[in-house]
């Protein structure tokens, strides 16, 4: 494991029982074919195989080497993109489905810039010695892969080389990761016809057409690497790319083939990058992808098992006031002038909350999954999601759609659809029971429900618009004194450090520091309004329900996590680490230094001066 923490516990805990309930349809033979029961247990069942899959070793990749390995001209290489993204291969670019930020009732094709075996830019180009360790770690790492398919110590020594050099140049032409963060940043909507002169040597009409996607207007996240990529795709030798689009094959087919192949993914991308200790057991990755792929089937029997209805309605309840909580603190703010805070709760009016899992079950009766035929049936699961997403473009956005399935541990916030969505997987113990007391499940869950309506106006959240429009809906004062207050949150996690010299950065955490600031006083404001007209909560353990609620936030989001994975964490994720989103908010808070009788110049109490509120 990478962490561990009840809050991660409660995660691993999901999975032994979606393994029952896959263990269980899997024991079922002769189901009906396209049944939830027939998929779910055949592709469990296809995956645990791990005799088959070490009997094939390299079979399964055979046709696509042979495929690249045939391509003899430019029109050759864009039908093998093809080919690759219909499979859900994004190199060196992908395009998805996604609301247009313009006009959100409608879906567009969304490109975006792919394509590289590390994390992200950064690892190919900074100079410090823990990138620089990376970069030669990669090497050793392509180079191993390949010759675990089959190629000489010396070719795969070239094939690695050329690998990365390719890789190094899209790198260069890619944003960073703050830079991904701001939605202005990767806002390029273009005409389907500009295309041609944002990399014209592209036969974008052949590729829309195979892919059949709508030619109506679409957005290009980073126009500089589209241009990177199309001056690859022109000027490099085609050997270049049959190399680059092996690898890619290769590193996202890893974890479906032998032992070798699943051990060197392990040691690199887990072992090495994230620090873990030991691979997962096989039944855990297969569940983990069988979620992925097949997630609302899956749902269907977990919420049935495991997300009563008066569950349901309980966190309901809570977000109801949650939402109150978050109207009170607005009309409350000094800050903010009239038109703005008019603005603000009309966005807060049209928040459309999610418990659970969907009013409509998705239909994966169509995709042809068999015993004994693993790598086939990831490749179904994935063509499906692909065929699927695409159906949606140039069509209205289907509102009922979840992004995260049903037996998720986690939450999220969707912008364009001003939605807050909190499956039945994170709704479990210690985030939430029907056991326990308004203080506790407002102290843990509650945080969570406050941090996402809080990330409708973090940094990002707030410039969107309440139809989900990316517009600015502030006045020119009341946006500076916003970012004023979200520059404090900034730099006090500029100060948080792991080792010496790794520090967060604190405008990449930002809009996750918002929210976890934002989630603990909405948390608190709405217990507080639960309990009215109700008796008392009892002291436990010599605790007083304020303090009850704030120790199940540090119960919850509190872990242990590996260095490694702290650094990698450091570099890319826009969460930071978890003790930091425990002491980071919470010292800003005056109703947590009450609750603990905190004295001035403790170190849970920032000082006045540099104390950070923004909701």
């Amino acid at each position: 494991m990478q962490r561990w923490s009840r809050r991660w516990q409660a995660g691993e805990s999901n999975k032994d029982r979606l393994k029952i309930i896959a263990e269980e349809d899997a024991a079922l033979k002769n189901q009906p074919a396209g049944s939830v029961t027939q998929q779910v247990g055949d592709f469990y069942a296809s995956c645990m195989d791990e005799k088959s899959a070490n009997r094939l070793g390299i079979k399964p990749l055979q046709p696509y080497f042979k495929e690249i390995d045939s391509m003899q001209s430019r029109a050759d290489l864009a039908r093998v993109i093809l080919h690759l993204h219909n499979e859900a291969v994004f190199v060196p670019f992908g395009v998805v489905g996604g609301q247009d930020n313009h006009e959100p009732s409608q879906v567009i094709a969304q490109f975006f810039a792919s394509g590289l075996g590390m994390p992200d830019r950064d690892y190919y180009l900074k100079t410090e010695e823990r990138f620089a360790d990376a970069r030669v770690k990669y090497v050793e790492h392509v180079q191993k892969m390949f010759e675990l398919a089959g190629r000489s110590p010396e070719d795969a020594k070239k094939m690695a080389a050329t690998v990365m050099t390719m890789e190094t140049a899209m790198a260069k032409a890619t944003l960073d990761n703050v830079e991904l963060r701001d939605p202005a940043a990767t806002d390029h909507k273009v005409k389907f016809s500009d295309l041609s002169q944002m990399a014209p040597h592209f036969d974008w009409a052949a590729y829309f057409k195979g892919a059949q996607i709508s030619t109506a207007d679409l957005n290009v996240d980073q126009p500089k690497f589209l241009a990177e990529f199309d001056r690859q795709y022109f000027n490099l030798p085609l050997a270049d790319w049959k190399i680059y689009l092996k690898w890619h094959v290769l590193n996202g087919s890893a974890g479906a083939l032998s032992a070798p192949f699943v051990e060197e993914d392990y040691r690199f991308n887990s072992a090495y990058l994230a620090g873990t200790k030991e691979i997962k057991p096989r039944w855990k990755r297969c569940v983990e992808q069988e979620d992925q792929l097949l997630g609302e089937a899956l749902g269907q029997e977990y919420v049935k098992r495991y997300f009563p209805p008066e569950a349901k309605a309980r966190v309901q309840e809570m977000v109801k006031n949650i939402l109150s909580a978050m109207g009170d603190t607005i009309q409350g703010l000094d800050w903010m002038g009239p038109e703005t805070k008019q603005k603000a709760l009309l966005k807060l009016s049209t928040f459309t909350p999610k418990v659970g899992y969907p009013d409509k079950w998705r239909d994966y009766s169509s995709i042809h999954i068999e015993r004994g035929a693993y790598f086939d049936n990831l490749v179904e699961g994935r063509r499906f999601f692909i065929a699927d997403d695409r159906a949606h473009i140039g069509k209205p956005v289907d509102r009922q759609r979840w992004g995260m399935t049903p037996p998720t541990s986690d939450a999220y916030y969707n912008p364009q659809l001003n939605e807050i969505v909190f499956p039945a997987g994170i709704l479990q113990p210690p985030a939430f029971s029907m056991a326990a007391n308004d203080a506790v499940n407002y102290g843990s869950i509650g945080v969570v429900m406050g941090h996402e309506v809080s990330h409708g106006f973090d940094d990002q959240g707030a410039q969107f618009a309440a139809d989900g429009s990316l517009s600015n809906w502030w006045t020119a004062d009341d946006l500076k004194k916003f970012h004023e207050k979200t520059a404090c949150v900034s730099n006090q996690f500029d100060g948080y450090f792991i080792e010496p010299n790794i520090h967060h950065n604190g405008k990449l955490v930002l809009g996750e520091s918002i929210g976890d600031l934002g989630g603990a006083k909405l948390a608190y404001l709405a217990f507080q309004k639960s309990q009215q007209g109700k008796p008392p909560l009892p002291v436990i353990d010599g605790f007083t329900p304020e303090q009850q609620f704030f120790i199940a936030w540090g119960q919850f989001r509190g872990d242990a996590t590996r260095p490694e994975t702290q650094r990698l964490m450091i570099q890319g994720d826009p969460h930071p680490v978890a003790k930091y989103r425990v002491i980071g908010p919470l010292s800003n808070l005056p109703a947590f230094q009450k609750a603990f009788s905190c004295a001035p110049g403790s170190p849970m109490v920032r000082p006045a001066e540099k104390r950070c509120e923004v909701w």
